[in-house]
């Protein structure tokens, strides 16, 4: 059996943390936007660490697993 729990977490993580498409921290005017389909710099560099803290907790500390079939 395949374990689609990885893949499946970093999918949702990616989706969700994908700057200015749900929200933005740092914002261009605001700490934090909502929605306004634009990036920068330090931006992806905040939502990357996000992402790699949250997968290492879901991943590693949690051990979210899924078996299909």
């Amino acid at each position: 059996m395949s374990d689609w729990g990885p893949i499946f977490i970093g999918v949702v993580l990616f989706i969700l943390l994908t700057p200015g498409l749900l929200i933005q921290i740092p914002g261009k005017n605001k700490y934090v936007e909502f929605g306004n389909f634009q990036t920068s710099g330090v931006s992806i560099l905040v939502h990357s660490l996000i992402y790699f803290g949250l997968i290492c907790i879901f991943l590693l500390a949690i051990g979210i697993h899924m078996y299909i079939g």
